[in-house]
């Protein structure tokens, strides 16, 4: 099997060639036919995630087809196209798991952080953390759903009834998120770079009601904020946004340091909350969403040799929608 490999945060992936791995029990061995580039493969490459497990294959928004059943796998077959997501495995023990809040698991084992991701051909998988894709849709457009979709759908959620609903930073999750808002009814506000008419384009033209610069207000005081840039000064921008009460959701793994801001604009019940990994329930409940509601992913694919140029273009801002890699 082909793999792009990182050896050590801050250096380039490079590509190895490995023995086709076995599934062990309860394993799924597929056949990788796409795998989103997301942000934290940005983070975990640059360093920014300090405890990867080294070497390490990244890539978490995987759809493959099952090529290799371990033993006491059931519920899947041999060619049944799967999307394997970020949360890779959890302790089932803790009181997190326990309590249905997987998300938080003290013991966790993540998709292409702590074992080997999508950046390949091949990949092993635990069929308890698999969902079943069905025929519908193309590889490259399903696989930023894995990821970009079910984070964002998270950090919707915890938006709660906002009508008014600003996004900041209009990547990958970000274009998805704003076509599920618009299917339920809500009004999107997107804010992208300052200067970006490419992106406030792109995101008027998903349905968003206004499009500007994350340094400007918003033409009515927003329900709730999403911040999707992992750019720390964004939040107090997005608490000035809001209306009495509303909340901004810090959808990112990793940002960069909040800085000091006035109490005024957190008070009156404003609040700032942060949306951590995913469960499988999130993901059972928006694979069902997209298909409702008809999401349509907007990619860049990439050959896997070309996976470093996939992140780099990512790094800049270079890419409206998501990167895929192609095995």
């Amino acid at each position: 099997m082909r793999a792009m490999v990182l050896a050590r945060p801050g250096e380039p992936l490079r590509m190895e060639e490995r023995p086709v791995p076995e599934p062990g029990p309860g394993k799924l061995r597929l056949r990788v036919a796409a795998c989103g580039v997301c942000r934290t493969d940005l983070h975990v490459v640059d360093g920014e995630l300090l405890e990867p497990r080294l070497p390490i294959v990244p890539g978490h928004e995987i759809v493959g087809y099952v090529d290799a059943l371990g033993s006491g796998v059931s519920q899947f077959r041999i060619g049944d196209r799967v999307g394997v997501p970020w949360l890779g495995h959890t302790c089932g023990a803790c009181d997190y798991c326990t309590g249905g809040r997987e998300n938080l698991c003290d013991r966790p084992l993540f998709t292409g952080y702590t074992r080997d991701g999508g950046y390949a051909s091949h990949v092993l998988a635990d069929a308890r953390y698999t969902f079943a894709l069905g025929p519908d849709g193309g590889d490259a457009e399903l696989a930023p759903l894995l990821c970009a979709g079910l984070i964002g759908w998270r950090a919707l959620a915890f938006a709660g009834d906002a009508r008014r609903v600003g996004l900041y930073g209009f990547g990958a999750a970000a274009h998805i998120v704003c076509q599920v808002a618009r299917w339920q009814g809500r009004d999107v506000y997107a804010f992208v770079r300052p200067g970006d008419q490419a992106g406030m384009a792109f995101a008027r033209r998903l349905g968003a009601r206004w499009a500007g610069p994350s340094d400007r207000a918003p033409p009515e005081p927003l329900d709730a904020a999403i911040v999707f840039a992992p750019v720390g000064a964004l939040v107090p921008q997005a608490l000035a946004a809001l209306r009495k009460g509303g909340c901004v959701v810090c959808a990112g793994i990793h940002m960069s340091d909040i800085p000091a801001f006035p109490y005024r604009l957190l008070w009156q019940e404003r609040r700032i909350v942060s949306v951590a990994n995913l469960t499988r329930r999130d993901g059972l409940d928006f694979l069902s969403v997209a298909r409702q509601a008809g999401i349509r992913t907007e990619v860049t694919t990439y050959p896997l040799v070309r996976a470093n140029e996939a992140l780099d273009d990512l790094r800049a801002g270079r890419l409206n929608g998501a990167a895929v890699l192609m095995p």
